[in-house]
């Protein structure tokens, strides 16, 4: 079977090894003529960033970078990216990495036209309809990746630099116009990043799969979402160049994000406050307190859970689930304990409020307060 395909949803995604190469065309179909390739500063000096920089610039469409952007992006970064973006007369963006340069870069597009704070369009109600929807600049996807699926979403997460809170930025006009999903571009991944981004996919997968509210669709893609990342992952993760496992987890990277429109819970609600404040690797963190957070919900979610596993091959149930679970992170190296990632628990109570107060705590399956939400924590760290 062949993994290239050209698939409209969410948006239009140019999906198979070696479409980079369709990077200016995309770019053109967009309505860009000056486009701003936004990345990263671990991004910007490998070879993929020089190749699509190069296939620009072949085409006539210059090759301006702009890659300030920090592992959690900042609204100190959004000014300085608005203003490279309008420094260089740009119409467009593409947004080139994984979470944080295409999180930023979708944001930089957003708010390059706008004249209200990036903050009065955060993810709450319709303030999102504020913005002046005229002045958003087009934007291509390229993830180089397979974790948050921002290529195929209508958000941006941003960092407040004085109170370490990550928001939500929304506006439908945020989704891409056209994404180019290659996998060959997440071959040359560190270790540590393909496990931590996968285990962000599968987090999502997960977590829209257990959120109570109703949305069927969302719930069937986010379970064969999990079931691609349980044959793949480990797959990447010992052999780097296997194209096919790589594009599988890929799709199940941009799944999860589909997905998560059904809610996310509790291991996102206290990954969140985590990397805010320790500036750990979301994905990793994730896969951290993922166990803790599965026993949490069980009273909630055993059923479902049996389901899960029946649908992914796992004998045993709820209990099956979980042991698989352990057995997943065992195998990709991830850590027992967040003590290992450089986390204590002298900012606990901190902490506590900031998951309570984070968008994603309200879809967890069991009710979370501050007493139970202490309680994971200690479990967890």
């Amino acid at each position: 079977m062949s993994l290239t395909a050209n698939w409209s949803y969410p948006t239009s995604v140019r999906f198979g090894a070696g479409r980079i190469s369709e990077l200016a065309e995309a770019c053109k179909v967009a309505g860009m003529t000056r486009p701003l390739l936004v990345t990263d500063r671990g991004l910007a000096p490998l070879p993929i960033t020089t190749k699509a920089l190069d296939l620009l610039d072949t085409a006539g469409l210059g090759r301006a970078i702009f890659a300030e952007v920090d592992p959690n992006p900042n609204e100190k970064n959004l000014a300085a990216g608005i203003e490279a973006f309008k420094e260089g007369g740009h119409d467009g963006v593409v947004a080139f990495g994984g979470g944080s340069g295409l999180d930023l870069g979708k944001l930089v597009a957003f708010m390059a036209g706008q004249t209200l704070p990036v903050w009065e369009f955060e993810d709450i109600g319709d303030l999102w309809t504020r913005a002046d929807s005229a002045a958003i600049a087009p934007i291509i996807a390229v993830p180089t990746t397979a974790g948050t699926g921002s290529e195929v979403g209508r958000a941006g997460v941003l960092t407040n630099s004085e109170t370490h809170v990550k928001k939500i930025i929304f506006h439908p006009k945020m989704l891409p116009a056209i994404t180019i999903c290659d996998p060959e571009l997440t071959v040359g991944m560190p270790k540590a990043i393909t496990v931590g981004t996968g285990m962000d996919a599968f987090a999502h997968c997960l977590e829209a799969y257990c959120a109570p509210s109703y949305h069927p669709m969302s719930h069937g893609i986010a379970l064969e979402g999990m079931r691609l990342v349980r044959e793949n992952l480990p797959k990447v993760s010992a052999t780097p160049d296997d194209i096919e496992a790589r594009g599988h987890m890929m799709s199940a990277a941009a799944m999860g994000a589909v997905a998560f429109q059904k809610g996310l819970g509790a291991v996102h609600s206290l990954s969140h406050p985590v990397g805010a404040l320790y500036n750990t690797h979301h994905g990793m963190t994730n896969a951290v307190v993922m166990p803790a957070v599965l026993r949490f919900n069980r009273p909630a979610i055993e059923a479902r859970m049996a389901q899960a596993a029946a649908y992914m091959g796992i004998s045993g149930g709820f209990d099956g689930f979980y042991d698989f679970v352990l057995k997943l992170r065992a195998e990709l190296g991830v850590p027992e304990r967040l003590s290992e990632l450089g986390v204590a628990t002298d900012r606990i109570d901190e902490m506590v409020e900031m998951a309570l107060q984070d968008p994603t705590a309200g879809g967890n399956p069991v009710k979370l307060d501050r007493e139970n939400t202490r309680a994971l924590f200690e479990a967890v760290i």
